[in-house]
């Protein structure tokens, strides 16, 4: 990692799959979380969908990426890529 991620431990980190390539240097991340209902024990999938600042645009759809949380760089961009972890086959 670089020495940026390590001096900002205290931000949310997220891994998701990219589902969409939305304009220049912008990717649509979805992710996904299991987790049980607090009354009935239910085990419930939750999804959600962050727009992320992907500067090189270097990924593709389908690939699996961590996001970091940052500063507010749109409307709707809050996360940025930190790597690609798999690509899509």
């Amino acid at each position: 990692m670089t020495e940026t991620t390590v001096a900002r431990n205290s931000r949310k980190v997220r891994q998701g799959v990219v589902v969409s390539i939305s304009g220049n240097k912008t990717i649509v991340v979805q992710i996904t979380e299991r987790k049980r209902h607090p009354k009935y024990g239910k085990m419930m999938t939750s999804t959600k969908k962050l727009h992320v600042h992907d500067e090189e645009c270097t990924a593709g759809l389908g690939d699996t990426v961590k996001v970091m949380e940052t500063r507010p760089l749109s409307k709707m961009k809050r996360w940025r890529l930190v790597e690609i972890i798999e690509r899509a086959k």
